[in-house]
């Protein structure tokens, strides 16, 4: 007998902390979006370069939502450039690059876009072709993989 296609997966709660750590982000507050094909990061400051005859770019992170704290500058190729239909139904022409994420413990390749997500919820958004690699998201349950630590969820309010 076969498995089932989800035996392999792990559930996840519609938001969860995740880390970025190729990046220097170890907690990033994000949203689990099954309508999301694509996963999206708040990025300011983006500027695209050309390194040893490729695209590069550079850009910063903000991990917390009420704080400007732990501001990381990152530079990396650029993987991709697409148009991206916003929640609102604008068409955006977005950078996209390869990250790896760890999400409940489990370290993936993901695909993200750098837009400015300043006036959203969450500074991350992890979409369906990240999910895809093996998680299953449960929409009435949060944060299943754990908080991230209190002094870091304080910051992320901006009381550090």
């Amino acid at each position: 007998m076969t498995e089932p296609a989800y035996a392999n997966t792990s559930v996840a709660g519609w938001r969860e902390w995740v880390s970025l750590p190729a990046i220097g982000v170890p907690w990033i507050k994000a949203k689990l979006d099954t309508g999301a094909r694509t996963s999206a990061i708040h990025a300011f400051d983006v500027k695209v370069f050309r390194r040893r005859g490729a695209d590069w770019v550079r850009f910063g992170v903000r991990p917390w939502q009420e704080s400007d704290a732990d501001a990381v500058v990152v530079e990396c190729p650029v993987h991709d450039r697409r148009p991206v239909r916003s929640s609102s139904g604008h068409v955006q022409h977005r950078i996209v690059v390869l990250m790896e994420l760890v999400l409940l413990g489990r370290t993936v390749p993901v695909e993200v876009t750098l837009s400015n997500r300043d006036q959203m919820g969450f500074r991350m958004l992890i979409g369906r072709e990240a999910l895809k690699q093996g998680f299953l998201v449960d929409s009435a349950r949060s944060f299943v993989g754990g908080r991230a630590p209190k002094a870091m969820r304080r910051r992320n309010r901006g009381r550090a």
